[in-house]
């Protein structure tokens, strides 16, 4: 759906009937233990109780979950490790085709942009009708604390693929119908706004859906505003607040820590510190990441049958030859698999992506947050700071992560070296998620480089303006302040 038409839906409805709309939006209807099912909703009762507030929230999650943009061959994940150096495709999909080659057609990354402005402006209605409501809202702050981290975490990734884009934290249609893009710092201000404020409202322990004390890690808590904010301060260069909030994750042993490799993904996990649920009433019950992937691919594919009957796409060569010997993560997150081919050609060898293992609803969530990032991102804060050696530098964490693989410490000792080793450490460790590659590429100047290697190899061309997406021609047609990304 166009930004425009988004925010211009409830212009003659108003306030109340929005509301009704939204929660009859498609989307999922049971999320985390839902105080009162979706449809049950009435206007009049919108924000006025714990129930109603609850499930403005459960509707944005529950479609996030849903949306396929956090998992599966939609992802963000996905499309990224295509367009960088992740992941060789297989798929015949125009749109893989088209993001594995970096030539993105006008209207090939509609769907990121439009998803994320419809979740904004439900997290915008949702604080203003929450923070306005004069009716006793007992869990009142952590309705609002989940809003503006889901809000925040919206941004940080439109931002990371866009570039410039339009900032509103107001549900108000004539305000943002005429938005134009907003530089990357202003954005990346109000992102650190939000997550400061979801730290001060959220609490410290896991809640549900009607407020009460769980074990779920599915709905965020001051942790999760914690370790995004952490991840935004590295991506800002605040090194120094990047540095203090990871090691605050970190030094929460209680319920944080570095479990074996083969339990990082698991929603028991005490790595996972945010993720999405996966629903029973969901179409997949489990990540979509495995069936992208790995799921039933047999160890020996037949000579008839081609590679994309079973998976979309493999690791790329580059990602599989970052590995070192011995790293347990190639035989833990990934396993090969054999192409058949008349003699006297060589067989030859795929390297699956295998993070996600299990068909058993919520056995698995969809991690979007864990603590090994938070190693990386304190490893690299410190190594910003100069502080490489010994204790609180930055080799310390470098080698907690390579610990859990079954690597040795780091060679690496300063300067130039211990950034690559940190650089090469972010890739192997979280390769196929989030989009963190690409980002990473970006944001330490590296994209180009790589790039022009790689696309070549992948059949494409690269320039330095394909680092941003385009955005759809319909919002620029109906709003003439909004600009197009160079180059398209």
């Amino acid at each position: 759906m166009k930004l425009k038409n988004i925010l211009k839906h409830n212009r003659t409805l108003g306030f109340v009937v929005a509301i009704v709309t939204l929660f009859f939006a498609q989307g999922c209807k049971k999320f985390l233990q839902i105080p009162l099912p979706l449809n049950k909703i009435s206007g009049s009762s919108a924000y006025t109780n714990d129930k109603s507030a609850a499930a403005s929230i459960n509707h944005i999650l529950g479609n996030l979950s849903e949306s396929g943009y956090f998992d599966g061959s939609r992802s963000i994940g996905y499309m990224a490790g295509l367009y960088t150096d992740e992941l060789k495709n297989y798929s015949i999909s125009a749109d893989a085709i088209s993001f594995y080659q970096d030539a993105i057609p006008l209207n090939g990354a509609n769907s990121f942009w439009s998803n994320s402005y419809n979740h904004i402006y439900n997290c915008n209605l949702t604080i203003e009708g929450i923070r306005s409501s004069a009716s006793i809202i007992e869990n009142r702050d952590q309705w609002v604390g989940e809003a503006l981290f889901l809000r925040a975490f919206l941004y940080f990734n439109l931002v990371n693929l866009y570039g410039d884009v339009p900032l509103t934290t107001s549900s108000d249609y004539r305000i943002n119908n005429t938005l134009a893009r907003s530089p990357k710092g202003e954005v990346y201000g109000q992102i650190i706004a939000d997550l400061i404020e979801a730290q001060r409202l959220l609490p410290a322990p896991y809640r549900n859906g009607s407020g009460g004390a769980t074990n779920d890690r599915t709905r965020p808590n001051k942790a999760a505003a914690t370790a995004l904010l952490s991840r935004v301060y590295l991506y800002t260069e605040n090194w120094a607040k990047a540095e203090e909030l990871s090691s605050g994750l970190i030094g929460n042993t209680a319920d944080y820590g570095l479990p074996l490799l083969e339990q990082a993904f698991l929603s028991s996990s005490k790595e996972l510190i945010w993720g999405l649920a996966i629903e029973p009433t969901s179409t997949v019950v489990f990540s979509r990441d495995l069936t992208t992937y790995s799921f039933n691919v047999p160890a020996v594919i037949p000579a008839d049958k081609n590679l994309y009957t079973y998976t979309a796409a493999t690791m790329s060569a580059s990602l599989f030859s970052s590995f070192e010997n011995g790293d347990q993560r190639i035989m833990k997150w990934s396993y090969p698999t054999t192409k058949t081919v008349a003699p006297p050609a060589a067989p030859e060898t795929f390297h699956l992506i295998s993070k996600y293992k299990s068909v058993i609803n919520r056995a698995e969530d969809i991690v979007v947050l864990r603590l090994a990032e938070q190693y990386l991102i304190r490893a690299e804060a410190r190594a910003k700071q100069n502080r490489f050696l010994g204790t609180g530098g930055a080799k310390e964490d470098l080698d907690a992560v390579r610990a859990r693989a079954g690597l040795p410490g780091t060679r690496a000792v300063a300067g130039a070296d211990m950034f690559a080793a940190i650089a090469k450490e972010r890739r192997t460790e979280l390769f196929s998620e989030m989009g963190h590659r690409f980002f990473d590429l970006k944001r330490t100047g590296a994209i180009d480089g790589v790039m022009a290697i790689e696309a070549p190899l992948k059949g494409g061309a690269w320039s330095t303006q394909r680092r941003i997406w385009p955005i759809p021609t319909a919002d620029i047609f109906a709003n003439p302040n909004l600009t197009q990304a160079p180059g398209y």
